[in-house]
């Protein structure tokens, strides 16, 4: 079926209004849930075909995060599309206000490679659960995860209410010649950008989950062994290809040397090895060779091993890199980590705001002055204060960007509000008519008016 029909499709089965009742929604969740558990094992051997990533990584980082997304949603959809009583004013007595909130339609969903089952199915999550229907388009990179995700939704949902439409860039080309309700894309900043014109031209909302050099800062008090522990699971973690994995580490100067000492002490007794078996592979050859060409021997402190065969790369830690270098440019996306010293704190913050908003940032302090300074003077999509990564695994923290690292915000509620139209309602009775808003006016109805406005 061609990518208008299944669009047409949609509208047809939107329009019927079996999407709004909070029956079926919990419905399509329950599915949803089923579906995933019934088949872990399937979506589990599809991602180590494309990543060689673990069934641990998978689940933690994939599944894990969806079932925290439909259980929530699942415990909360009532009070979410229940309607909210809002303040009814003086002038508008009798009466009352409230707000309600309804499905915005047809919403398509495009997802990225490097997290495919999580990147795709939390947004379609948010879909369902405020009442819409939705078109998948998932990463093309990762080819059986994609394959397998649209085989189970052909199985266990309508395709008037989720569908999947695989391919690359002429699909998604075609996708977004099309009107929809509402479109989610969550990719590079340049790519963003293509789906933002696109949606533009016929006034579509979009919500774009981007990325950015997102920095790891280490104070002069902080506690090295553990901060390095953190940090690297953080980097490393899918092999460095996680949007918001720490990009670059600024160390105080005081640290430097037993920080990179550390760094190297968790990636020995870590699982991050390219002869590990589950070691995670770079998606393919072109990222592969974009990550070794950043490698230079002159700044490797540990690593810069790789396999090309495999398209795995050591965990390496680069220092004497300078904030002018190549590696400091663009988001890495891969498992290179430079390490940069710092000495005065007002300087590295200068430094942050003077690039693209981060998608996350990371302090690692106990001072609450410091800790207080880098959060309120640097802009930031979201971040973690002694850990990183996990301000993602919170339903009840949104999740998104700013500026060039996105726009919008999902997870659980924010999900729900993303892929919601709150509509404003004020209901008036039919008695009790005062003559001050109507004409003939007067200076004495106008000065009542701003009595009851609070305008006098």
């Amino acid at each position: 079926m061609s990518v208008v029909d299944a669009i047409e499709r949609q509208r047809h089965f939107f329009e019927s209004g079996q999407t709004r009742s909070l029956e079926f929604r919990r419905e399509q969740l329950n599915k949803f849930k089923i579906m995933l558990k019934d088949n872990e094992k399937l979506l589990m051997e599809s991602i180590h075909s494309d990543f060689k990533k673990s069934s641990f990584e998978t689940y933690t980082t994939e599944l894990a995060l969806v079932y925290l997304e439909i259980d929530e949603a699942l415990k909360k959809l009532k009070k979410w599309t229940s309607r909210k009583k809002v303040r009814h004013n003086l002038v508008n007595l009798p009466g009352q206000s409230y707000i309600l909130p309804e499905p915005l339609g047809i919403c398509l969903v495009i997802g990225a490679w490097n997290y495919p089952i999580q990147l795709s199915l939390a947004p379609a999550v948010a879909v369902l659960a405020a009442g819409n229907t939705v078109i998948l388009k998932p990463s093309e990179l990762p080819s059986n995860t994609s394959h397998t995700l649209a085989q189970l939704i052909k199985t266990y949902f309508a395709p008037g209410l989720f569908s999947v439409i695989e391919g690359g860039v002429p699909e998604t080309t075609e996708l977004l010649q099309q009107k929809f309700d509402k479109i989610f894309f969550t990719g590079s900043v340049a790519v963003g950008r293509i789906v933002y014109e696109a949606a533009a031209r016929q006034l579509t909302p979009v919500t774009l989950e981007l990325g950015g050099k997102s920095p790891a800062i280490i104070a002069p008090d902080a506690d090295i062994k553990i901060t390095a522990k953190r940090i690297t699971w953080g980097k490393f973690l899918n092999a460095g290809q996680t949007c918001i994995a720490p990009d670059y580490v600024l160390v105080h100067k005081s640290l430097a040397d037993v920080f990179t000492r550390a760094m190297v002490d968790e990636i020995k007794k870590s699982d991050y090895h390219i002869d590990n078996d589950n070691y995670v592979q770079i998606i393919n050859e072109q990222h592969f060779d974009r990550l070794v060409s950043l490698i230079n021997a002159h700044n490797v402190y540990h690593g810069g091993a790789y396999n090309k065969t495999d398209r795995t790369i050591e965990p390496t830690l680069l220092t004497k890199v300078h904030l002018d270098d190549e590696i400091m440019e663009d988001e890495i996306f891969g498992p290179l980590l430079p390490i940069i010293v710092y000495e005065d704190i007002d300087e590295i913050l200068e430094y942050v705001n003077s690039k693209p908003k981060p998608l996350a940032c990371y302090i690692f302090t106990r001072d609450a002055k410091i800790k207080d300074k880098v959060i309120q003077n640097i802009s930031f999509g979201g971040g973690v204060v002694n850990d990183t990564l996990l301000h993602i695994s919170n339903t009840h923290l949104p999740f998104g960007g700013v500026g060039d690292s996105g726009i919008g915000k999902y997870h659980g509620y924010e999900g729900f509000r993303t892929f919601s139209h709150f509509k404003s309602i004020m209901e008036k009775r039919f008695f009790y008519e005062p003559d001050l808003r109507f004409s003939p006016y007067s200076s004495g109805k106008l000065n009542w008016i701003k009595r009851l406005l609070g305008l006098s």
